[in-house]
């Protein structure tokens, strides 16, 4: 490794490169070191709010967050130490006791709960708290596709980062301070009265389902109601030309919830339409067999789509396809001058050029 910095890390002699952190070698070097505020994606950086990834240097007071160090040529670095582990678990521990129990919290299988479990702090009952009151901060389901849980907001500014320097819509914010600190949505506007433009950026951020997708809850939009998917499958989204690169997980053979996927068009991230537009794969109105109009039948406006037998007929694919040949046939026939038609943005940039070329 070119310009490397030899450390060392839990008694193995490792090498970084320049910008690295001590988070990312432990990594690469297969030592599971928990983090919240940071995500290991590309365009996040580290922020060290949590400090869920302290580690102990040798010869330092205090321990340093693993997600913000960079090691330097000789440090010696202790990621299993009592003294480091006893931190991390601290800040879990305080963590879950400002939180409802995790069979309340809006996401149980969050990313938050799953590192708790590893550290053996028990989500069944609500940790004694150790903030004064009670405070109970409710939710906005304002947003058609996004349900904000606040009770579950740890403030590690993820959302915040996501919003403001990933996406850079500049939406979120943090509002108020210590802790009462929460993110607010512009002028600490409902989210769904905000200028959000639905991304999902914050929901794939969050660690703990303080942002979730309402497509995975119940109907008050309070807590997880789909708790295992039956597959999960790498695809593109079908937008349009871009090719976003997507993950879709499916249950009882209905898609429910799209997230990007490290591809070299989005790098994880995803429009609206990408992440939440894929609710008219199972719309009643949508088009699975091919329809041919029926002789005599008026054209217009006056369709009903929730029937459309009324105006058409059901056709084989071969009917179909030698029905539309021969009336462009018969148009080419004419002069070509014609043929009109409408492009999609669900085509993809080759359908499009040859779209324009007609």
């Amino acid at each position: 490794m070119t310009n490397s910095i030899k450390f060392t890390l839990d008694g193995r002699e490792v090498s970084a490169a320049p910008g690295e952190s001590i988070w990312e070698v432990a990594k690469r070097e297969g030592t599971r070191i928990p983090h919240l505020c940071h995500l290991d994606k590309p365009g996040y950086r580290a922020d060290g709010n949590c400090r869920a990834c302290m580690v102990e240097v040798e010869g330092e007071r205090v321990l340093a967050a693993s997600c913000i160090r960079k090691p330097t040529p000789g440090m010696v670095v202790r990621t299993d130490t009592e003294r480091a582990d006893t931190s991390r678990r601290m800040v879990f521990e305080l963590l879950a006791s400002d939180m409802r129990p995790q069979a309340e919290s809006p996401d149980p299988q969050a990313d938050f709960w799953l590192w708790a479990g590893s550290m053996g702090i028990s989500g069944s009952d609500r940790l004694p708290s150790k903030f004064d009151g009670d405070e109970h901060v409710g939710h906005d389901i304002t947003n058609p596709a996004i349900a904000v849980n606040l009770d579950a907001c740890i403030a590690c500014g993820a959302c915040v980062r996501a919003c403001r320097e990933v996406q850079v819509n500049d939406v979120i914010g943090m509002g108020e301070r210590g802790s009462h600190a929460v993110p607010v949505f512009d002028l600490a506007d409902p989210m769904g009265l905000s200028t959000c433009v639905t991304c999902g950026e914050c929901v794939q951020a969050c660690p703990t389902g303080a942002l979730y997708e309402k497509t995975l809850m119940n109907d008050a939009a309070d807590q997880r109601a789909i708790a295992e998917f039956d597959k999960s499958v790498n695809s593109v989204c079908p937008y349009c030309g871009v090719g976003c690169q997507t993950t879709v997980r499916v249950k009882d053979d209905k898609i429910v919830q799209i997230d990007g996927r490290d591809g070299p068009a989005n790098e994880n991230r995803l429009c609206v339409k990408g992440r939440f537009g894929f609710d008219y794969i199972h719309h009643p109105h949508r088009l699975t067999k091919p329809l041919i109009r029926l002789e005599g039948a008026e054209k217009g406006l006056n369709v009903d789509p929730a029937n459309p037998f009324t105006h058409f007929r059901e056709a084989s694919w071969e009917e179909a396809m030698a029905f539309a040949a021969q009336g462009l046939a018969d148009l080419r026939d004419q002069g070509g001058e014609t043929v009109a038609g409408f492009g999609s943005a669900k085509c993809s940039n080759e359908e499009a050029y040859l779209f324009q070329k007609l």
